[in-house]
């Protein structure tokens, strides 16, 4: 993407309220993406007027949709369809001459076989998501792009308006998922538009510190600030909900461990399933709560006779139910592969999520998760381990289940405290206002 660097002018909010705008740009419909929805309703309590730009829902009408939630305005934008027929045309000679080389193979899933449908879609998709959004989003002073998928649009809106630049990067982004997979020349194709795009920036968000080393060393920004994804403080209700057992039929006190989140590769849930099978968590149970492409693998797994109906599948639960559903188990497992240096940089939601309900949390033996779980100032809140190895999953989970009732229920106590004390977003939202207040404060505002 090209355009004249941002400009001076000064975006007005709608309805002429005279606060400064701001204008998000998320490529999701920002229904549950619950760190976009809490920047924005932290940045409209400060005194912005805010609009989160993001994609229609799947299956809902291919026209720009607007609702209102916690004071700002989301405006939902289709993402450029129209381009996947003739794209499928052009390429189908290129896959029949493949497919005669590799003997009927058509497609190889995340290699050389599909990059160029990578790159396709990201230019007639994603980039002409982010000219539509931006055609569609109101003037603003700040455009805050999240992710490599939103900055495009971050661009786009201020060549258009003018106004300041926030690039909000909530992970390594081209060696996340399938993207870590592509052909290394495509990535480090991706990652010098990636710089380019960043030196417009006029500041970077991101969720750790270690992260946020990272990505200054590649972007070269100079003024960062990390915003952990914590939630907010919250105290579990006396007595401790039990819905995971009632959800799967267990009776009360049974040992159970918690995976939530996402069923995806590279998240450590096939070791899980198998550390249950090593001696010691013959009584426990293990429920994967949520939703993802490995789904029908893992009920699958789930099935075989030698897991002895100890694993369980459960539907993922609203946002404002989560933390009650947490609160109930007795562990909080997230293995996480060393696959890719996005994993091991990583600090997942569902940590912080854990902590806030007085989870006591296993996970890989990482720097970031190692500092937050083992070197915390009030004691270790959980333990870590090498991911890669059932055997040393099931050793950490065994180090707290077998601790006896008064000492977990210190450290159950601990990550709460902690969480009160550290890791809740009151204290990490702090750093998004600090942030724009000293890129451009809220008309009106007053600053001490």
């Amino acid at each position: 993407m090209s355009g004249s660097g941002p400009g001076n002018g000064r975006g007005t909010a709608p309805s002429g309220s005279g606060r400064t705008s701001v204008v998000m740009f998320v490529r999701n419909d920002c229904t549950n993406d619950t760190r976009v929805l809490r920047e924005a309703a932290t940045l409209t309590a400060a005194g912005y007027a805010v609009t989160v730009m993001a994609t229609t829902r799947p299956g809902a009408p291919s026209a720009v949709e607007q609702v209102e939630r916690d004071g700002f305005t989301i405006i939902r934008v289709p993402v450029p369809m129209g381009w996947r027929p003739a794209w499928r045309r052009f390429r189908s000679p290129w896959r029949a001459w493949r497919a005669l080389r590799r003997g009927g193979e058509t497609t190889t899933r995340t290699g050389q076989g599909d990059v160029f449908d990578w790159l396709a879609a990201w230019h007639f998709a994603t980039v002409g998501w982010a000219r539509q959004a931006a055609a569609a989003a109101p003037a603003a002073r700040i455009h805050h792009g999240h992710d490599l998928t939103g900055l495009p649009a971050a661009l786009a809106s201020s060549s258009r308006h003018g106004g300041l630049i926030v690039y909000d990067s909530h992970e390594l982004f081209l060696e996340s998922g399938s993207n870590a997979r592509r052909p290394r020349w495509a990535r480090r194709l991706m990652g010098r538009i990636e710089r380019r795009w960043a030196t417009r920036a006029a500041a970077l968000i991101t969720v750790n510190a270690t992260l946020d080393a990272e990505l200054g060393r590649r972007l070269g920004i100079p003024r960062r600030v990390v915003v952990h994804n914590c939630p907010p403080r919250w105290t579990p209700p006396d007595p401790q909900p039990d819905h995971l057992r009632h959800a799967v039929g267990l009776p009360a006190g049974t040992p159970l461990l918690l995976y939530h989140g996402g069923f995806a590769p590279d998240r450590g849930l096939i070791q899980l399933a198998d550390a249950m099978l090593e001696p010691g968590l013959e009584d426990a149970h293990l429920v994967l709560l949520g939703f993802g492409a490995m789904e029908g693998e893992l009920r699958a797994l789930a099935s075989e006779p030698r897991r002895g109906g100890r694993v369980h599948i459960v539907p993922g639960v609203p946002p404002e139910d989560l933390a009650e559903w947490v609160a109930s188990a007795d562990v909080g497992v997230m293995p996480n592969q060393p696959a890719t240096a996005n994993e091991r940089l990583s600090t997942p939601n569902k940590l912080f999520e854990s902590l806030a309900a007085g989870l006591p949390v296993v996970t890989s033996d990482f720097p970031e998760r190692h500092r937050i779980i083992l070197d915390d100032p009030l004691g270790p809140l959980g333990a870590v381990c090498d991911p890669t190895q059932p055997a040393a999953i099931a050793r950490a989970i065994r180090s707290i289940l077998d601790l006896p009732d008064v000492e977990l229920r210190l450290l159950r106590a601990r990550c709460l405290r902690a969480a009160h004390e550290r890791w809740n977003w009151e204290t990490e939202s702090a750093r998004l206002v600090t942030l724009y207040s000293e890129l451009e404060p809220p008309a009106g505002a007053r600053l001490e």
